[in-house]
């Protein structure tokens, strides 16, 4: 259950970390799928800065809670 937490936790803070980044503008990407009108984010996005701040935090949560040892 550890071992799934941790690597969970790994996904979420580095996805969560770049639409962090993304949102406050420091970052620029072109899409990497496009279904449709694809267009690159232009500039900040408070938006997105809040979901990847919330998934960073539960990213850090999960890692946290994945070292954290255990009493037996």
């Amino acid at each position: 259950m550890k071992k799934i937490a941790f690597g969970m936790g790994i996904v979420a803070f580095l996805l969560g970390g770049l639409w962090l980044l993304q949102g406050l503008g420091i970052v620029q990407m072109q899409p990497l799928l496009c279904f449709a009108n694809c267009e690159p984010l232009k500039g900040a996005s408070v938006t997105w800065a809040f979901i990847g701040a919330a998934v960073l935090a539960a990213g850090g949560s999960a890692l946290f809670w994945s070292l954290k040892p255990r009493a037996s």
